[in-house]
């Protein structure tokens, strides 16, 4: 009895995928050409072929800042111009340490929307949907979180008994001091740069005296606000007068005077743990009881009796916490009386005005400052709330697009990180905002330029500038265009919005434009069809 072979369909191909692969700093098991051997073993096993690879090395998985490989990965994916299947990961830890399980799996789902699969290559479930999968992928999400709290927490307490021993925790020394790097023994084996790490972890880190000239300033420093009575920002403004930078190369502030008038490094004494930031959160000032202290640790540059004398100055000085509310907002007031006008770099450089920090931690925000004292600045300075006005302008399109797209029984999705929209998984559309600019009057009449905000991403098939009026009170009205007919600048911050260059475009309602953007959606595909149909008869 013979047998027919079968003949394999002729529209089989091998699966296309790219991978992903990130190296913080913690395990070299984790090394990235670890990751793609596995990978590469994987792919091997199941028939893949590998197309591309999105790599972050040195990067923390806490979040997706600083994180260009994945960052590019996703926008791939979401403007519908990836050239593979399917993403491969070494496991669920490489995808990221997200403190929250759901931002993880987030960025999994901009994914799988595009009809692009996950594989985690070294975990021993299968990444297919199943109740099973999906129990153990979301424990593992938050184990590889825990992993980083706890590390965290062991760094800390680590880094805090090292301190205890006299051996300097930070990446920069500071100015006029640098870090000297010892083996095991304690023998000086080099000095380092800036954030450069230990060779081996046996090895510890000790400060030693940086350069005269950088000593002679901080002596300057010290002797100028003490002996010579001169203010924190008449010393920062002479220093910068006789063209002597600080230590990372700008210009002196009178707030950088004023951390090092106080610092104990100068007198050669090692206090650690005064502050905590964990887990790229916010900056916490720990209690005195918490600090770890270790005194004449290294080679002073002052005097300790120098030292004390600018500690009884620095304790006259008006600081926030012996001012009242009144007593702060009475100096800004006086301020404003004599300038007319404030901004932050008014009040830091003013004489006898707490810095702006004072007040942003009393009152909450410089904006709530403001209030207090019926001052209005030009809405040009209102950057932190303008910028919460434009986000929330650009999520209400976002969403009303999704609604009219859904509703018509397509499908699209928002990425906020780039304020982009995909639409049915191949079609893209950036929202930005035309925020006006006042220029003043002329011949009786108010004029204002429109500048484009929030334009995070300029490869996308159509880009939608939402048009304020004058006052930027109300939307004008919308352009729909192609994103290759914006005008190239070299900063997206210039570019502005005119009615001779985009008036073809222009829509005077939202309506219009959803009009438009389905047309838009209608002719994209009638031609991919046509490409189809074209392709099939070549075929």
């Amino acid at each position: 009895m013979s047998r027919t072979a079968r003949k394999a369909p002729e529209n089989t191909r091998t699966p296309r995928a790219a991978q992903y692969v990130r190296m913080s700093t913690d395990k070299q098991q984790y090394s990235t050409l670890n990751q793609m051997a596995a990978i590469a073993s994987y792919a091997v096993r199941r028939n893949i072929d590998i197309v591309c690879t999105y790599k972050d090395e040195g990067r923390s998985g806490l979040d997706l800042d600083g994180r260009a490989g994945l960052q590019g990965l996703l926008r791939d994916v979401q403007s519908g111009k990836a050239n593979f299947d399917l993403v491969l990961v070494y496991d669920v830890s490489r995808w990221g340490r997200f403190q929250d399980a759901d931002e993880a799996a987030y960025y999994e789902f901009l994914c799988k929307e595009a009809g692009i699969q996950v594989h985690y290559c070294a975990e021993e479930f299968a990444n297919d949907g199943s109740l099973a999968s999906t129990i153990l992928k979301n424990m593992k999400r938050v184990m590889a979180g825990e992993y980083s709290r706890e590390l965290s927490t062991k760094v800390s307490v680590a880094h805090c008994h090292a301190a205890k021993m006299g051996y300097w925790q930070g990446s920069r020394a500071g100015y006029g001091y640098r870090r000297l790097m010892l083996d095991a023994s304690g023998k000086p084996k080099s000095l380092m740069e800036d954030y450069q790490r230990k060779s081996f972890q046996t090895d510890r880190v000790v400060l030693t005296l940086g350069p005269a000239n950088e000593r002679k300033v901080i002596r300057r420093i010290f002797t100028d606000f003490v002996a010579k009575k001169k203010t924190r920002t008449e010393i920062a403004k002479a220093l910068n007068a006789d063209g002597i930078p600080n230590s990372i190369g700008r210009e002196w502030s009178m707030q950088t005077i004023d951390n090092m008038l106080k610092d104990e490094k100068y007198i050669g004494n090692l206090v650690y743990n005064k502050t905590a930031c964990k887990l790229h959160g916010k900056v916490v000032h720990n209690p005195a009881d918490m600090w770890v202290r270790y005194d004449n640790a290294f080679a002073p540059i002052i005097s300790k009796k120098l030292f004390a004398k600018a500690q009884e100055r620095i304790a006259l000085l008006p600081y926030c916490h012996k001012l009242t509310d009144k007593e702060l907002l009475d100096r800004l007031k006086a301020l404003l009386s004599k300038k007319g006008h404030l901004s932050c770099n008014i009040i830091n450089m003013a004489k006898g005005v707490p810095h702006s920090h004072v007040y942003v931690t009393r009152f909450g925000s410089m904006l709530e400052t403001y209030r207090r004292i019926r001052f209005t600045p030009n809405e040009r300075y209102l950057y932190f709330a303008n910028g919460i006005r434009i986000n929330e302008i650009i999520n209400s399109a976002a969403n009303d697009i999704i609604a009219d797209v859904e509703a018509k029984a397509g499908s699209a999705v928002f990425m906020p990180e780039l304020n982009l929209l995909t639409i049915n998984t191949h079609f893209t559309i950036v929202i930005a905002v035309a925020w006006a600019i006042s220029e003043g009057e002329k011949a009786g009449k108010k004029r204002c330029r429109w500048e484009v905000r929030k334009l995070k991403y300029r490869r996308s098939d159509l880009t939608l500038l939402i048009r304020m009026n004058r006052s930027n009170a109300a939307i004008q009205d919308f352009f729909l265009l192609p994103s290759t007919h914006l005008p190239l600048t070299k900063d997206r911050k210039k570019l502005r919005v005119s009615d001779r260059v985009f008036g073809q475009f222009r829509h005077i309602d939202f309506d219009t434009v959803l009009h438009a953007l389905h047309a838009r959606l209608r002719s994209r595909v009638v031609a991919m069809s046509r490409g189809q149909n074209t392709l099939s008869h070549q075929n």
